[in-house]
């Protein structure tokens, strides 16, 4: 459901509070806000803004051994998980009274923590879940074993572009989500999934290194396999390799997942049947805990009627075979041992290019952080989170807001009939800073010290019904779609809201020491990205209420899909890998909210008091710190296998691009840094884009 969930993930851009004169306690002129040690003055800004900028820091920097990417906000998520660890271990080390939320949080994470306990149980811990497989008799029994397998949409994706599901993998998945026609009500959403590696792509394209990592997944799948004891487990692994390809085969790509009308197919049972012929649609919905439910959206109706072709037509014995493998590889890193190893090896190793696990106390907190996300938000918020922050971040998104408002009249493009509609859309954003209003209670599970598995699948059931009791009530207005202590930012367009994470409301992409200039290239473009994302491709098909409907003249559509082409054909040019570009239309969303966020926050900038005659500070004019602003924030290496995984997965471009392929469109950066014809960045004025 790439649509229904927040479809405006900034990739862990991190924020904080409005720009503010010194104290008279420090009593000190204001800083520049450029981080001048990282500049390499070998390159001109008019080439390569980006390494201008960031240049000495690429340079001089080494990604950690445990991390797949680093850059400047890494440095952030390091400092949250820090303050993480100090809560789960405080909580691990006096628990407090039995069901209570630091007894839950402790003995969860000290059950991972108890590496003896975890190598004693081994895969004998997966004993229930290998034995509801095995029982599988029929295919009405294995459509309700795939009911039983649907698990909340809790985890933020490794790569930032929003969440994913984290649990045993099935062909499809499904979620409560508000219906996109009828945004008050909850709705259950069926999509495509069910892949062990991260895209189709793994499994279709030829080319070099994919051929590679293809032979490494049927190996590392036979060797779970062979771990547990299967006698013929290579050629189990070429039998569940065959599946997941067929699977794959009938998957949409990742960029047609983007269409929020595509994707909205309500069907009650009778039509999904049609849809599916055989699939037993009843047996999966009472495996899923929600038996009785009448209808639900389909995400991609010619994937699930390929689907049913494969459950009549792949033996039952090999349906049986590709759960068990994903239930031992879900489960891999908790039980120990040589399953441990082999899941980093693929997992990270050969799919992101890690070459050492990270410590243990690092994956148990990560662990709780999966299954009991917003309890553990909540300890976090109590302990970390300074209310000011709230405060601050509140006024300066209220500023964007209105400047955004004011900029919607000045759009040459658009006719006077459509331009109501984003003005009643941009009054009604919901703004949600820090933390939920009303929190979630903890999963209603028991958690013991000495049994790893058994909580975590607890936990995950325990979510499960959270999940699934919301259909047939109104949505909750209140709850949130990441944690506190996600170091992130969203837009959700079914509930047209931005949200800002506590976690994200810190330095050091707000300097409190700083000028307007840098603040406003930092933190309130990132606030303009995320308001922007209620009107990129995407967002702009639903109005604001969040009904999915349109609200365009023929004649403004076309105008804006012309624009959006143009920028998609910029991206697609771009290429960070040997054979491998951008890919324009996944990255599109993201694109016009770096594109229009940062448009916004330079008009929001230039409306400061002081901004037309700013001082100059550490060589660099008021515009030129703004633009700095924005392309430090960005400072971020990749190891390759990682950069080649986003290509194919991640809604948002590389960082370099999103500095140089979005200041290249800007006339104001042409003129702070005297960009003239002939220069790299220089674009001719008929061909940059200005959407919002």
């Amino acid at each position: 459901m790439r649509w229904s969930l927040p479809i405006a993930c900034l990739l862990t851009l991190t924020a904080g509070a409005n720009a503010s004169p010194p104290s008279k306690a420090e009593a000190a002129p204001l800083a520049s806000g450029v981080i001048l040690a990282n500049f390499d003055r070998s390159v001109r800004p008019q080439d390569d803004f980006y390494r201008y900028v960031n240049g000495a820091w690429l340079e001089k920097t080494q990604i950690p051994p445990d991390r797949s990417n680093y850059g400047t906000f890494t440095m952030l998520t390091v400092g949250v998980e820090r303050n993480l660890a100090t809560v789960v271990e405080d909580a691990a080390a006096t628990p407090g009274p039995t069901g209570t939320e630091r007894q839950k949080i402790g003995d969860l994470y000290a059950s991972f923590m108890d590496q003896a306990a975890v190598e004693r149980d081994g895969p004998a811990a997966l004993k229930s879940e290998l034995a509801a497989i095995d029982a599988i008799h029929d295919r009405h029994a294995l459509a309700r074993y795939f009911g039983r397998a649907q698990l909340r949409l809790v985890v933020p994706a490794p790569n930032g572009s929003g969440l994913q599901p984290f649990g045993v993998a099935a062909p499809m998945v499904a979620g409560v989500r508000a219906d996109a026609k009828r945004p008050d009500a909850n709705a259950l959403y069926v999509d495509q999934f069910g892949l062990g590696m991260p895209d189709r792509d793994y499994y279709l394209k030829n080319e070099g290194r994919f051929a590679e990592v293809r032979g490494k997944y049927e190996a590392y799948v036979r060797d779970l396999l062979t771990l547990a004891g299967r006698p013929d487990a290579a050629a189990t692994a070429k039998n569940v390799l065959a599946l997941e390809t067929r699977l794959a085969n009938a998957q949409w790509p990742k960029d047609e997942l983007r269409d929020p009308v595509k994707a909205y197919n309500p069907q009650d049972l009778a039509a999904a049947a049609k849809l599916t012929p055989g699939f037993d649609w009843p047996a999966w919905l009472a495996g899923a805990g929600i038996a009785g439910q009448p209808k639900l959206i389909v995400g991609q109706p010619t994937y699930f009627a390929a689907l049913a072709d494969a459950i009549r037509e792949v033996p039952l014995e090999t349906w049986k075979d590709y759960l068990r493998v994903h239930v031992i590889d879900d489960y891999a890193p908790l039980i120990g041992g040589r399953f441990e190893q082999a899941a980093f090896d693929f997992r990270e190793r050969t799919l992101t290019g890690i070459p050492e696990m990270r410590p243990r106390s690092q994956r148990a907190l990560q662990q709780v952080d999966f299954v009991m996300g917003e309890t553990l938000g909540r300890l976090y918020v109590e302990k970390f989170f300074p209310p000011e922050s709230k405060e601050r971040m509140t006024a300066l998104v209220k500023n964007l807001l209105a400047t955004f408002g004011s900029s919607i009249d000045q759009l040459e493009w658009m006719g006077p009939e459509t331009r109501r509609a984003p003005h009643d859309k941009l009054a009604k954003i919901t703004v949600k800073i820090g933390y939920p209003d009303k929190w979630q209670p903890s999963p209603d599970v028991t958690i013991r010290r000495d049994a790893l598995v058994a909580n975590v699948m607890g936990t995950r059931e325990a979510n499960r019904r959270h999940e699934f009791a919301k259909l047939g009530k109104p949505v909750d207005r209140t709850e949130w779609e990441l944690t506190p202590q996600t170091v992130n930012a969203y837009y959700s367009p079914l509930s047209n809201e931005i949200v800002f994470p506590a976690a994200i409301l810190q330095p050091p992409f707000f300097d409190a020491r700083a000028d307007d200039a840098v603040n406003y290239g930092g933190i309130g473009a990132v606030i303009g990205h995320e308001i922007s994302h209620g009107f990129d491709d995407e967002g702009r098909q639903f109005d604001g209420s969040g009904t999915l409907r349109d609200w365009w003249t023929a004649d403004d559509d076309a105008k804006f899909r012309a624009r959006a082409g143009r920028l998609t054909d910029q991206y697609s040019a771009f290429s960070p890998l040997p054979g491998m570009n951008v890919n324009g239309k996944l990255t599109l969303g993201e694109n016009i909210g770096d594109l229009s966020g940062l448009a916004i926050a330079y008009r929001a900038y230039r409306a400061t008091p002081g901004a037309a005659d700013a001082p100059v500070l550490d060589g660099f004019s008021g515009d030129q710190r703004f633009f700095i602003g924005w392309a430090q924030i960005w400072a971020r290496k990749y190891r390759e296998d990682e950069l080649r995984k986003r290509l194919l997965t991640d809604p948002h471009s590389p960082s370099e691009f999103r500095v140089n392929g979005i200041v290249r469109n800007m006339a104001q950066f042409d003129a702070a840094f005297d960009v003239k014809p002939g220069d790299k960045l220089y674009l001719p004025p008929d061909q940059r884009v200005q959407i919002w």
